[in-house]
């Protein structure tokens, strides 16, 4: 019988999720691209030594980490409004993800920035660099190898996360099985291919941050990345 209802539907339920689906990889892309550039910015600022950057890079994090996503969507969608700023439902929840995967972005980059010996910093300055090219030219490119495993399991994430950019309209993969739900009163078929969607998508990409995670961690790749380290600021000068 589940099958068999599937079956008759496809044909109607089929674009409309494809539609759907479509709608959540280009509001999930879009997000994780704009958090990526937000948790750089904060992860620069955070790296300054001046008391006012810093501090306002940490009491982002600690806002963006401590409210939930969906009153960040409201603030967004729905408050702004009164200020004089309108948003369409898509970018209001683009946003809204990538302010929150921002603050949690910028804590894997300050883990894998960690992971560098700090002497490299202090070099780089001596040598004459700005405390931005020491950031985007030593420090920056050795953070990312540390965190490209990482970085793909918040992606997934905030691929799921994105369902919550129904509750402002957003005619993404889970409002529209909410729409084919409420015409065909069929809830099973309906959200058990929507599951199904959104494992597709979802399973690969935590297959691919687990084999990034497991080449990264072999002896030989270590042993790489140290060899990497002892040379980033000649290279960097070089160049």
């Amino acid at each position: 019988m589940f099958f068999e209802t599937i079956e008759q539907n496809i044909a109607d339920w089929g674009p409309r999720l494809l539609d759907g689906l479509r709608l959540t990889v280009s509001v999930t892309v879009g997000g994780f691209c704009l958090a990526l550039v937000l948790a750089l910015l904060i992860e620069y600022l955070r790296s300054r030594r001046h008391t006012a950057t810093r501090l306002a890079a940490h009491l982002y994090i600690a806002c963006a980490r401590g409210v939930p996503v969906l009153v960040i969507l409201y603030l967004l969608y729905f408050a702004l409004p009164s200020a004089g700023i309108t948003l369409s439902s898509r970018s209001a929840g683009t946003i809204g993800l990538a302010i929150v995967y921002g603050a949690y972005l910028a804590e894997v980059f300050r883990a894998g920035l960690g992971a560098i010996p700090g002497g490299q910093r202090e070099a780089a300055l001596a040598s004459g660099m700005t405390p931005f090219q020491t950031f985007r030219i030593v420090l920056l490119p050795q953070a990312v190898r540390h965190t490209i495993a990482p970085l793909l399991i918040n992606l997934v994430s905030l691929l799921k996360d994105s369902s919550v950019c129904a509750l402002i309209a957003v005619p993404e993969l889970t409002l529209v099985s909410r729409e084919i739900m409420s015409e065909s009163f069929m809830p099973l078929s309906v959200f058990a291919l929507t599951a199904l969607c959104y494992f597709g998508l979802a399973w690969p990409a935590s297959l691919v941050a687990r084999a990034v995670e497991r080449r990264l961690h072999t002896p030989e790749r270590q042993r790489a990345v140290q060899r990497g380290k002892h040379s980033a600021i000649e290279l960097a000068a070089l160049g």
